[in-house]
């Protein structure tokens, strides 16, 4: 799904005018990246406290309209008020599409319940991660990478090196050498299998 903000230049700085800011309605932010000049923004408060519910608006390329023009940003942080249903800044990175960016990615497990662990030896899978952090152009960001549990037997467990990339997606650890777990499945082992054959 595509998001677009509209968002204004914000020209008052300090507490005070944040406060009433916030009071209107608003949400302060700031835009930075790509070798520019951080700058200051003030957007609807609404349409952003909605958005941030979905998961494709923390890991896909947003288009922030400023006083009419466009500008590819990528969410980087937000501060929500302790209490209250209110987020109180947002900071976004500009877009470079020919730079490679680090974002993190949700992974979605599918067919746990099929697999050899869980169907027929009587395990659990455990998700050892949620996310990963990959590195790809803006234009090749997934929005999540998905799982394939369906061969995953009892005593197993899966590593980033297993997962399927989309292509010019890298994962960032193991660039570095580190080949995580990012899920394991506990189980019977071979013996479990026998006896769910001969039940």
């Amino acid at each position: 799904m595509a998001y677009e903000l509209n968002a204004a230049k914000r020209e008052e700085m300090g507490t005070g005018a944040s406060r009433r800011l916030r009071r209107a309605g608003k949400l302060p932010g700031v835009i930075y990246g790509a070798n520019q000049d951080a700058q200051s923004v003030v957007l609807e408060h609404n349409p952003v406290f909605y958005a941030l519910k979905e998961e494709g608006f923390h890991t896909g390329i947003l288009t922030l309209v400023i006083d009419g023009a466009k500008q590819p940003v990528l969410l980087r942080d937000f501060q929500m008020h302790p209490y209250k249903q209110q987020v109180m800044h947002i900071d976004f990175q500009r877009v470079d599409a020919n730079e490679k960016m680090h974002v993190k990615v949700p992974l979605h497990f599918v067919n746990a319940d099929v697999s050899p662990a869980v169907k027929l030896q009587g395990g659990l899978v455990s998700h050892v991660m949620t996310e990963v952090d990959v590195r790809a152009l803006p234009g090749q960001l997934p929005s999540f990478i998905e799982v394939d549990l369906s061969g995953l037997k009892a005593g197993q467990s899966l590593h980033l090196s297993d997962l399927k990339l989309p292509e010019g997606v890298e994962i960032t650890a193991l660039l570095r050498g580190e080949n995580s777990t990012v899920a394991a499945a506990s189980g019977h082992g071979p013996a479990g299998e026998e006896e769910a054959a001969a039940e």
